[in-house]
């Protein structure tokens, strides 16, 4: 297929020309520019790949397992290029133009295909390289010279392993598919009422406890509903967080960990119920949802709650920390006489500015350690903290308000960056989902920059990320349906110039990369395959 639409542009006398729309290259996000040209170049398992300072050892490392996985075969690596055949990987040499560290130039040729990066942007080049073989056995890369760079800095997609737990290995997949789109931020969800799923060695019963709960709810919450009455657990130890962060950084995508406070806190007090206002007894929730007990804002509980903290910004190297901040129920505040008394003392008029003594509490501690945190958009309230980015989830009204107040934010809206929504309109064909109707096309035409925003006040928004809230996706084939292919629309929206970009163009690449998703053996929704 490639090479006839080839062969039909040399003949019309457009053997070079931009990536259109209708390029039929399986390149996910579409390039920022690209140009054609007759031919190919095979790829074999004796192709060398050629690293001539050894620079990029990770690289070449990720992308050799990647072709093992789903190929069957690595290439050999070596110091010297020996003619033809190869595959140069070389670092973009200070003042040669564009300098982001995730920009990179590819060009194939009949003879050679030549990567050059820094060591990020090469890694975003092997991986288009990967999109370019698209699955095929016998392997032929078309002729093609590309140079690329991220329209946006922060490209995320979260996940949410609270409500439903997914093992190492099943992790590492979803960073694979992160990789393979270019995103450069994971954000793991790690606790929530439903389970705590990060080891914290000073805290033992966080996992001893607060990992299992004893039966989860059948379907959507109700008066009425039943339960499984199955157990339902699992954590990740110390060293699985290591492996994970060290996969992680080997393809330059960044891991943001959520701890969630003051709310959403229920399985850290079935452990710890002392930190909470009324003692407890609690148990890890069952249901989903939001609850009344939260996290008591005492000085035992900052304690507490710094000691996770130290060992969880021990375990991730990268400069954010997630606090979550969202859905903090303040009933317990009102009845509390030390949240009372805290209140009186400090001179807080109301709860939303004791949630906001609480979160320049943990800023604070957080900010002297060298990372910035993060909170979800709830963090506004009763005023910001002073060095906080704003995670915009309830629309884009967080976002701009955070912007306004020169703070940081990540777009992250609930329409339509909310993967956990229905993908079809008729919900009798799709698996049960938490609501709301988020199709393929509302994401590829995300435009993560609010209008309303001046232009002196554009520079504040860093990005966009997906979300992957769990409640009623219990298995990692779900997570996959749910992601794949909106991850993709997101990817274009975020990497891609937005001069370039045209929904109809973008589906024509997908389905000829369904070749790919399907020798990965990925569970995509195929909804669009049937779309013009």
């Amino acid at each position: 297929m490639l090479k006839f639409c080839f062969s039909f542009l040399f003949l019309t006398g457009l053997a070079s020309t931009f990536f259109s729309q209708i390029q039929p290259f399986p390149v996910i996000p579409l390039p920022a520019l690209a140009t054609s040209d007759t031919g190919s170049f095979s790829i074999t398992p004796s192709t060398l790949l050629v690293d001539s300072l050894n620079e990029f050892f990770d690289e070449i490392k990720a992308f050799n397992e990647q072709l093992n996985n789903y190929f069957g075969f690595v290439l050999p690596v070596a110091s010297k290029s020996a003619g033809n055949s190869c595959i140069l990987l070389f670092h973009r040499q200070e003042g040669n133009g564009n300098q982001s560290a995730e920009a990179y130039s590819m060009q194939v040729t009949k003879q050679n295909i030549l990567i050059t990066g820094y060591p990020a942007g090469v890694f975003h080049g092997l991986e288009t390289l990967f999109q370019l073989m698209n699955g095929q056995i016998e392997i032929s890369v078309p002729c093609v010279s590309i140079t690329d760079k991220p329209t946006f800095g922060w490209r995320g997609m979260h996940l949410d392993v609270s409500r439903h737990f997914f093992t190492k290995e099943e992790i590492k997949k979803y960073l694979d598919y992160l990789a393979l789109y270019k995103f450069n931020v994971f954000h793991w969800h790690l606790t929530d009422d439903q389970g705590w799923r990060i080891e914290i060695k000073k805290y033992p019963l966080l996992t001893q406890l607060g990992s299992e709960r004893k039966e989860t709810v059948i379907g959507k919450c109700s008066d009425t509903a039943h339960y499984d009455g199955k157990p339902y657990g699992g954590f990740y130890t110390q060293e699985d967080i290591k492996e994970i962060v060290r996969y992680a950084t080997a393809r330059h995508i960044v891991i943001v960990p959520e701890i969630e406070m003051p709310g959403h806190a229920r399985a850290a007090m079935a452990a710890y119920p002392q930190f909470s206002c009324t003692g407890g007894p609690f148990e890890v929730a069952t249901t989903w949802g939001g609850f009344d007990d939260v996290f008591c804002p005492k000085p035992e509980t900052f304690q507490f709650l710094e000691d996770i903290l130290t060992e969880v910004m021990q375990l991730f190297p990268g400069p954010y920390i997630h606090i979550g901040g969202d859905e903090c129920r303040k009933k317990r505040w009102k009845s509390c006489p030390s949240c009372q008394a805290l209140m009186k003392k400090e001179g807080l008029k109301n709860e939303n500015e004791l949630q906001s003594y609480f979160i320049r509490q943990i800023e604070t501690f957080v900010h002297a350690h060298g990372k910035q945190m993060i909170g979800w958009d709830e963090i506004l309230e009763g005023g910001l903290a002073p060095n906080a980015i704003v995670m915009s989830w309830r629309g884009a009204t967080g976002g701009i308000k955070a912007a306004k107040q020169k703070h940081q934010v990540v777009m992250s809206p609930g329409t339509p960056c909310y993967f956990d929504h229905y993908q079809s309109k008729d919900r009798s064909t799709e698996p049960l989902a938490i609501g709301g109707f988020n199709p393929l096309e509302n994401v590829y035409l995300y435009e993560p920059v609010p209008a309303k925003l001046l232009p002196a006040e554009r520079k504040y928004i860093l990005g966009a990320q997906g979300n992957v809230w769990t409640e009623y996706i219990t298995t990692f084939s779900q997570v996959e349906y749910m992601s794949v292919p909106r991850m993709c629309a997101l990817s274009e929206a975020l990497w891609s110039p937005a001069s370039k970009k045209a929904y109809a163009g973008f589906l024509e690449r997908l389905k000829l990369h369904q070749r790919l998703l399907d020798r990965m053996k990925v569970n995509y929704a195929t909804h669009f395959s049937t779309q013009k």
